[in-house]
C-alpha cells in the first residue's frame, strides 16, 4: 500500500505512541542527580533506574509482538498504556530507590507496547521505501515530546519536585490511551493473524535472528541506539555535575541535540523515496562513527570544554533516525508476515544493549565524560561494520 494510506492523524498517533520511550526516559533525566541527593543514591544507583526502564522495555517488546500479532494490535496497545499509567503513580509515590527502581521497570514494561506495535502499524499499512518515509515521519512527530521533555521536565522539578514528573507522564498516557480507543483503529485483521504459542514465538525469534537479511539490520540499528542511550546516561551528570549547568537549563542542551535528531528524520525522510533504505542506513553511519571519533578526541583532551562535548553530540543525535528508521524497515521486510515479533526484536534487542550501554556509563563515570564517549564510539564502530555487512549481503 501507499505511504497515503498513513493519514496525518494516524502519524500524529502513531508518532505519540512510538514516543513512550523516549518522553519517559527524557523528561526524568534532569531530575536523576535530585532524586539520588534525596535518597542519598549513589551515582550507580540512580543510573540503575534508568537501566531498569531499559531491560523493562526490552522484556515488554518481546511480549507484545507476538501478542499484537495473535490478538491484534488496539488490546494490546491498550493494555500496555493502562499498566504505563498504573506504574507512574506508583513511581510518583515512591519512598526510596530500590521502589522507584522497580516502578521504573514496570512503566516500562507498560510503555514497551506504545514503540512496538506503532512500528507493526507501520507494516500493516505500507512496505519498503514507503515504510521508510512513514517511519521518518513518525519520528519527526516523535522528537517533538522530546525536544520539550527535559526542559519541561527541569521546570517540573525546580517548581514542583521530580515527582510531578511522573504524574505529567501519567497525564500524558491518558491522552493516549483515549486517542487509541477512539482514533486508531484496527490494522491487523483477524484473517491475517497467527496463532500464539511459546514454542512457535521462539522458532520466530530464532528465525529473525538467524538470517542476515534481518540481522544485520538489528545489530546496526541498535547499536546506534545504545550509543544514544549512553548519551541519555551520562549527559545529566557530565553537564549537570561536571560542567555546573543549572537542572533547568539542561533542558535547552538537550533540545539542540533533539533539533539535529528531528533533521535527520526530516533528511531521511525526502531522500528515502529516490535512494532506498540501504543505502540512507550506510550513510547515517558514516556521519555517527565520525561524530562519535570526534567525541572521543574531544573528551580524552579537554578540548573547548563542554562545546567540545555538546558539537559532536549533536551531530551523532542528527545521524540516528537516518540509521534506526531504515534498519527497521529492512527488519522488518524481511519479515513481513509476522511484522509484530520482526519489531519485537528489534525492540528488545535495541532496549538490552541500552541498558548496558547506560550501565557501563554509570559504573564508569568518573570526572571527566571520557567514560560516556567511549561506550558512545564503540555502539558507533560497531554500527558502522554491520551497516556494510547488511549492504554487502543484499548486493
Amino acid at each position: 500500500m501507499s505511504v497515503a494510506t498513513l493519514d496525518r492523524r494516524r502519524i500524529a498517533i502513531l508518532g505519540m505512541l512510538a514516543g513512550f520511550g523516549a518522553i519517559s526516559i527524557d523528561m526524568y533525566l534532569p531530575a536523576m542527580p535530585a532524586i539520588g541527593r534525596e535518597f542519598g543514591a549513589s551515582v550507580a544507583d540512580v543510573q540503575l533506574t534508568l537501566s531498569a526502564f531499559f531491560i523493562g522495555f526490552a522484556c515488554g517488546q518481546v511480549i507484545y509482538g507476538p501478542l499484537s500479532d495473535r490478538y491484534g494490535r488496539r488490546a494490546v496497545l491498550l493494555s500496555g498504556i493502562a499498566l504505563y499509567i498504573v506504574a507512574s503513580g506508583i513511581a510518583a509515590l515512591a519512598g526510596d530507590v530500590e521502589t522507584l527502581t522497580a516502578a521504573r521497570f514496570v512503566h516500562a514494561l507498560g510503555g514497551g507496547a506504545g514503540v512496538v506495535i506503532a512500528r507493526a502499524i507501520v507494516r500493516d499499512l505500507a512496505s519498503d521505501r514507503a515504510a521508510a518515509r512513514a517511519q521518518s515521519l513518525i519520528m519527526l512527530v516523535m522528537a517533538i515530546g522530546p525536544l520539550a521533555a527535559p526542559i519541561l521536565g527541569g521546570y517540573l522539578l525546580v517548581g514542583f519536585g521530580w515527582r510531578a514528573i511522573f504524574w505529567v507522564l501519567a497525564l500524558f498516557a491518558v491522552t493516549c490511551l483515549l486517542a487509541v480507543a477512539f482514533m486508531l483503529p484496527e490494522t491487523l485483521p483477524p484473517d491475517r493473524r497467527r496463532p500464539f504459542s511459546l514454542v512457535g514465538v521462539l522458532a520466530n525469534y530464532a528465525r529473525i535472528l538467524g538470517d542476515r537479511r534481518s540481522l544485520m539490520p538489528v545489530l546496526a540499528g541498535t547499536l546506534v541506539y545504545a550509543g544514544m542511550f549512553a548519551y541519555l546516561s551520562g549527559t545529566p551528570f557530565v553537564y549537570i555535575e561536571l560542567f555546573g549547568v543549572p537542572a533547568e537549563f539542561y533542558g535547552y542542551l538537550f533540545a539542540i541535540n533533539i533539533l539535529g535528531l528531528m533533521g535527520g528524520s526530516c533528511l531521511n525522510g525526502r531522500l528515502v523515496e529516490r535512494h532506498g533504505p540501504r543505502p540512507m542506513l550506510r550513510a547515517g553511519t558514516w556521519l555517527i562513527l565520525a561524530a562519535a571519533l570526534a567525541l572521543l578526541a574531544t573528551s580524552a583532551t579537554g578540548f573547548a570544554g563542554l562545546v567540545g562535548i555538546a558539537v559532536p553530540l549533536f551531530f551523532y543525535l542528527s545521524g540516528v533516525n537516518l540509521v534506526g528508521a531504515n534498519a527497521v524497515v529492512l527488519t522488518l521486510d524481511a519479515h513481513p508476515e509476522i511484522a509484530g515479533t520482526a519489531s519485537a526484536v528489534f525492540g528488545t534487542v535495541q532496549f538490552a544493549l541500552g541498558a548496558l550501554a547506560g550501565a557501563a556509563v554509570g559504573f564508569f563515570l568518573a570526572e571527566s565524560a571520557l567514560p560516556m564517549a567511549a561506550v558512545i564510539a564503540v555502539c558507533a564502530a560497531g554500527a558502522f561494520i554491520f551497516a556494510r555487512l547488511t549492504v554487502r549481503e543484499v548486493s
